[in-house]
């Protein structure tokens, strides 16, 4: 038998324990005698009984055949048991359990935290109910729902205080925080082996920690590295470094691609205001047919220029065109996670070894915020990882369980109130809210006001670059965008909000809720980040989708990155291949070697372009049919090529043929 002894308020309570069952509870009291501490007031009860008066020798007597376990401190009744030379141990249960005679031991990696204690999960749920009972707002749907949040988040606090509040309480609602690291002594910029023209019109004196492990890790001798650190930790300026001095010393020129127009156009911004008294940069954002502002020629655009900012497929259209790239030195890989992407992984994963065929002898560097499993992707590019986890400035992370209607009055909440708050460097806290379409956008930011903009890939450069400069100048209060433009533009945001968790109608994974959530708080503007997750329970953006909002939520607090190892299909396989059959020359070994430079694995496709007559094969060459070369130039596959060449033979309709692709596209998804 296992007696359990449990400290109250002037007494102590007593369990039974037979065979893992409660078969008796009671009570005693200890009082101070010349011997010691001894009981009195022995009182038990069995079988929901009445409690009834026992001789305190029995209790002795019982306590001495038993496994006796104290339940929290007590030193009168450590010391009475010492006294009696009675043997006892600890153990940790469930007070609410013990409160109505159930015995439950308590271990933290399957209890639930409530108040500054533990308690069973049993116990927790029941407590749920109880509270959701006098909020009287929730259905049983929801308390399902709400039931596997507790047992994914185990706390009870955390769960009951972020549904459906009617005011916002960041106090209640912290889920967790992230600090930030000491400032750490690095070298000045005039100690490095860099010219000192690049050094004097860089603006730099000290570098930042991440620039100092890279350093450390061989930039300065032409290492090839992938560069792993929070955004806005200087991961640009690793790349500047490199590509300056090797230029400057007569090492080759610098290709530094990204994944968007708009980002495009402001690192070369960035770069001409630094730079274009040394050098020529050049801007590189693929061909467009359009006569529109944003498509007409800005600045320099030539793409032997010494410094090209492009985005990917910028530069990639000259390769698949046939264009050949010279005397590169230096290639930076920028938002590298995008090798993730389902839609253009398989685009950059092919340009990065396109670009490894074209410049053998360049210095590759990729930079992210976020990846999975960054050693392994860092010895596949055949790179030197440089990760550098400590944050610039900390990170509040706040989860919220909200009805979608009453999501924009916490947003404007939200926003309101950090645009009140001024840093120790003088700025106001800006938000950026993340949401999942480009109507939606407009919605809450029409519901914000004035102090609001929407930004969307949807709109014309002119009206992105005016919402970027009305941000940076602090005449807005926040932008709300899509999630398809969290590697984007660079806004300085304090505080960043997820209106939704869904990018179109596909959940967001870790490493894009990673690579969003890292754009709240920069050192040089703010003393703190803030992520705010309105999540609505049992929400959804597809029918087929077999997760609800609120589980994501938690999914992606706790996620972690899985490795980049992509399998392409045959659609995205035959576009690579006829693509680097383009740099290759036709050369089948040398395109088999190229297939092979590639992260993500391709399928055999070859045999069927033969059979569809899209290439030939001759003397170990692979020769390319005007047709493969559309699907290179034009970044398309087989599958969608023959699907074009089937509707060309049944319609003359140009825009019924582009209409029924796209419900093609739709019936796929």
């Amino acid at each position: 038998m296992k007696i359990i002894i449990q400290p109250q308020k002037g007494t102590y309570k007593l369990l039974f324990i037979d065979g893992g069952r409660v078969t008796a509870s009671g009570f005693v009291d200890l009082a101070g005698t010349p011997k010691g501490q001894r009981p009195k007031n022995f009182k038990i009860r069995k079988k929901q009984k009445q409690l009834k008066p026992v001789p305190t020798r029995d209790f002795i007597a019982v306590l001495r055949r038993a496994k006796v376990q104290l339940a929290g401190g007590s030193r009168e009744f450590e010391s009475f048991l010492n006294d009696l030379q009675i043997p006892y141990s600890r153990i940790t249960i469930c007070r609410l359990c013990q409160l109505e005679d159930r015995f439950a031991p308590i271990d933290k990696s399957s209890a639930v935290r409530y108040g500054n204690e533990w308690i069973c999960m049993e116990c927790a749920k029941r407590e749920l109910r109880r509270e959701l009972g006098y909020m009287g707002k929730f259905g049983g749907s929801m308390l399902s729902h709400l039931e596997q949040l507790l047992e994914q988040i185990r706390d009870l606090n955390k769960v009951l205080a972020s549904v459906g509040p009617d005011n916002l309480d960041r106090s209640r609602t912290l889920y967790d925080r992230l600090e930030a690291h000491a400032r750490e002594e690095t070298v000045h910029i005039t100690e490095l082996p860099l010219p000192p023209a690049f050094a004097k019109a860089s603006g730099i004196e000290y570098l930042m920690p991440v620039q100092q492990l890279a350093v450390e890790g061989g930039l300065l001798d032409r290492q090839h590295l992938l560069v792993v650190s929070a955004t806005a930790s200087g991961k640009t300026f690793i790349g500047e470094m490199a590509g300056m001095k090797n230029f400057l010393e007569g090492k080759g020129r610098t290709l530094f691609l990204v994944p968007l127009v708009a980002l495009a156009n402001q690192k070369y911004q960035r770069f001409r205001d630094r730079y274009g008294r040394l050098v020529r940069v050049s801007l590189q954002t693929g061909v467009s047919r359009l006569n529109l502002p944003e498509t007409r020629p800005v600045g320099e655009r030539d793409i032997g220029a010494p410094i090209v900012v492009g985005t990917y497929e910028g530069i990639d259209h000259a390769l698949r065109t046939g264009r050949v790239l010279k005397d590169i030195g230096t290639v930076v890989i920028d938002e590298v996670q995008m090798l993730e992407d389902p839609e253009r992984g398989h685009r950059l994963d092919g340009l990065i070894a396109r670009l490894k065929h074209v410049a053998p002898k360049a210095q590759f560097l990729y930079l992210s915020a976020t990846i999975g499993m960054p050693g392994l992707l860092a010895k596949k590019l055949n790179a030197q990882l440089i990760r550098y986890a400590e944050r610039p400035v900390p990170l509040e992370r706040h989860l919220l369980f909200v009805e979608r209607t009453k999501k924009i009055d916490f947003i404007k909440q939200l926003v309101a109130e950090e645009f009140k708050q001024r840093s120790s460097k003088g700025f106001r806290g800006q938000t950026i809210v993340f949401t999942n379409s480009r109507a939606r956008c407009h919605v809450v930011a029409e519901a914000l006001g004035r102090k609001a903009a929407p930004y969307h890939a949807g709109l014309s450069s002119q009206e992105r670059r005016d919402v970027e400069n009305r941000f940076a100048n602090g005449d807005i209060a926040a932008v709300v965008t899509t999630a398809a433009l969290a590697a984007g533009v660079d806004f300085p945001a304090s505080q960043v909000v997820f209106d939704a968790l869904a990018m179109g109608i596909q959940w967001l994974g870790v490493g894009e809720f990673h690579q969003m959530m890292g754009r709240a708080g920069r050192p040089d503007y703010h003393d703190l980040g803030r992520i705010v997750i309105l999540a609505e329970p049992g929400g959804s953006y597809s029918r087929t989708s077999g997760k609800t909002e609120d589980e994501v939520a938690v999914g992606l607090l706790r996620g972690e990155m899985e490795e980049v190892a992509p399998e392409y299909d045959l659609e995205e396989s035959s576009e690579e291949f006829v693509a680097n059959a383009v740099v290759c020359g036709g050369d089948e070994q040398q395109i088999i070697r190229l297939n092979n430079l590639m992260v993500g694995t391709l399928e055999p496709v070859l045999s069927a372009l033969l059979d569809e007559k899209l290439v030939r094969r001759r003397a170990g060459r692979i020769e390319l049919t005007d047709m493969a070369r559309v699907m290179a130039e034009h970044f398309i596959g087989m599958e969608r090529l023959l699907e074009i060449r089937r509707l060309v033979a049944k319609m003359d309709d140009a825009v019924g043929i582009v209409a029924e692709l796209d419900c093609a596209e739709q019936r796929q998804e």
